[in-house]
């Protein structure tokens, strides 16, 4: 099997594509282009690329759909690309699939370090074949079962369907239980980095992860006002939900 990285660009601006296409290239992948959202389906579909930077003004179908499709089959880092500064869009495109987003114009070293944060993050669970067994011990929780090494979270028999961000965030509040991860501690978690280290985390990453919880917990089935798995601590950010022993 061939190590390469594939990285797909879904942009209908030409010098915005080959702007991308040359911070992948550099990178270290070997980079596909579509300039349409039909043809960036496709090519997802067939690629099955590591990561995809996705814009969100495409001339069929906007971005938000194609984010959609794209997750019915695959489960690609999707970046979203938008010249609209408005938080509702960046929100949109999140809740469609969308783990991070930059707002054009960016600069490129900015790109690259949010792609290759994201490459240090497990992929899925093909990535754990290889792995020792005793490295991957089952986490339980209320009747969630998720392996961490393998990347899958079984609730009631059924495995959901999470992106990695939205697991990854599932793994951070079980590692911790009660304590409470701040939506900069879980931002960080994201971008990989230590918790205790201070970079800076902008109200917009913050807001992100509220959606990515949110999302997440519509996934559950989980309840705001009686949390069985997900805790919000208003203000501050989230904790696991008590145990709940039964009989």
């Amino acid at each position: 099997m061939s190590e390469a990285r594939v990285g797909l660009v879904i942009e209908d601006d030409q010098d915005i594509r080959e702007l991308v296409r040359v911070v992948l290239s550099q990178a270290g992948f070997d980079v596909h282009v579509a300039s349409t959202g039909s043809a960036g389906v496709n090519s997802a579909r067939e690629l099955n690329p590591d990561v995809i930077t996705l814009d969100l003004g495409l001339p069929d179908i906007d971005g938000f759909e194609v984010a959609r499709q794209i997750r019915m089959t695959s489960d690609a880092y999707i970046i979203m690309l938008t010249a609209r500064a408005e938080e509702l869009d960046t929100l949109m495109g999140l809740e469609a699939g969308g783990d991070d987003y930059l707002t054009k114009p960016f600069r490129p070293r900015e790109l690259r370090a949010r792609v290759e944060a994201m490459m240090r993050r497990p992929r899925s669970s093909s990535d754990a074949k290889h792995a020792p067994e005793a490295a991957d011990p089952e986490m339980t929780h209320n009747g969630l079962a998720v392996s961490a090494g393998s990347r899958t979270a079984v609730l009631n028999g059924m495995e959901l369907k999470l992106t990695r961000t939205e697991f990854d965030l599932l793994v951070a509040l079980l590692e911790t239980g009660r304590i409470v991860r701040t939506k900069a501690d879980l931002a960080r978690r994201l971008r990989n980095e230590p918790y205790d280290v201070g970079s800076y985390v902008s109200d917009a990453d913050e807001r992100a992860v509220e959606v990515h919880m949110g999302n997440l917990r519509k996934k559950l089935g989980d309840s705001i006002q009686s949390p069985r798995w997900l805790e919000t601590v208003r203000g501050v950010g989230y904790r696991l939900a008590p145990a709940v022993h039964n009989n």
